[in-house]
């Protein structure tokens, strides 16, 4: 595919705004002043319709943003903001509930994340939150592992099992809610901030629950893909950073008088990586592509999505770790260490590449999925 001119336009805004604007080596207070800015430029409302005050465009845009952010290591709730928790409510949510807080979410009047089982699996026998009717109102218990939660929210959207029928709820609350707790966690990736949340009696009111119930676990099912697609083209900006950070040293180091850059051997270990690292991109932008096409009536079943979207993680993962772990070869001995950023692509990698299922998960559904259609 060709990107269009509006499209390569957004990708070079970004790209000079993430630039000019990185926090990934700032304190914390950093990250409120980096996301306002983003709502602010709109990209935070790049996904919601127009006739819900966004900008109505589709998932390729997205991905060129979420590319720029994976070549930057942002670290903002772009992620549980906008690729989780307004795509649980556009694939998931009630007419409603979508009018209420959708805007909002586009636009910073509210910011949230989506809480589904660990390592965000959509399936539900690993939704370790249950909800039991309260009269008219709702009891939430539990807890969640690992949640996407940088400080910045006001608000989550809880997939939880109801315990007096089989079925999945998805409720929607605020993070002061009685009897919540959240206790942020030590993690390897510190521009991916989570916490331990706990539901000790949570009480909500019967408009908490934002579901339609028809199309609640397909939805959230389809969240999970659709997500998935978005973190695989954030691979793909890491995988793009580790090459030309990578050719940036090595062209500036010097061994036996010459720049290592010019090494037949480090030439091609730099080319392997940009052949993974544009293969990925290629696969990402296309099934973004279909995703597109089908918001447009034009796309695949739910099935053929998710086969084309488990090639694109694959791809995406596989190349994000290769290139990460090769940029610190080619940095020598100081890839390792702090004042480097290969050290912290590679800890991107290893978090991205559990999130939504591993590698494996994901072969083996692409497997079963061209053999049954053999």
């Amino acid at each position: 595919m060709n990107l269009s001119d509006e499209q390569r336009a957004l990708q070079e805004t970004a790209a000079d705004f993430l630039a000019a604007h990185t926090n990934a080596r700032k304190e914390a207070d950093a990250d409120a002043e980096l996301w306002s800015r983003i709502v602010e430029l709109g990209w935070a409302a790049v996904q919601v319709p127009e006739a819900l005050d966004g900008l109505g465009l589709g998932a390729v845009e997205l991905a060129l943003l979420m590319e720029e952010m994976g070549r930057r290591l942002a670290r903002t709730p772009f992620l549980a903001n906008v690729v989780l928790a307004q795509t649980a409510l556009l694939q998931a949510a009630s007419a409603e509930a979508q009018q209420r807080a959708l805007a909002a979410l586009a636009y910073g009047e509210r910011t949230a994340t989506l809480i589904l089982g660990p390592g965000l699996d959509a399936a539900p026998a690993s939704l370790t939150v249950k909800a039991r009717r309260d009269g008219e109102g709702w009891v939430l218990a539990g807890e969640a592992a690992q949640v996407l939660d940088d400080g910045l929210l006001t608000h989550a959207y809880v997939a939880a099992r109801i315990e007096e029928a089989p079925g999945v709820a998805l409720f929607e609350l605020a993070v002061d809610a009685a009897g919540l707790s959240r206790t942020p966690l030590e993690v390897w990736d510190l521009t991916r901030p989570q916490a331990h949340w706990r539901f000790d009696e949570v009480r909500l009111t019967a408009d908490a629950r934002v579901d339609d119930p028809a199309q609640v676990l397909a939805g959230l099912a389809r969240t999970r893909v659709l997500a998935a697609l978005q973190v695989a083209a954030e691979q793909v900006g890491g995988a793009a950073q580790c090459l030309q950070l990578a050719v940036d040293y090595t062209k500036e180091r010097v061994q036996f008088g010459k720049p290592v850059a010019s090494f037949q051997a480090i030439k091609h270990r730099a080319a392997e990586m940009m052949v993974r690292m544009e293969t990925a991109r290629s696969t990402v932008l296309g099934v973004a592509s279909r995703v597109s096409q089908g918001a447009q009536g034009n796309g695949l079943d739910d099935a053929a999505l998710a086969a084309e979207i488990a090639a694109a993680r694959v791809q995406a993962t596989e190349a994000y770790r290769y290139c990460a772990q090769e940029a610190i070869q080619l940095h020598g001995g100081v890839g390792f260490t702090w004042e480097y950023d290969p050290q912290m692509h590679f800890k991107r990698a290893q978090w991205a590449s559990q999130w939504f299922r591993p590698t494996r998960d994901w072969r083996e559904a692409l497997a079963a999925h061209l053999l049954d259609a053999a």
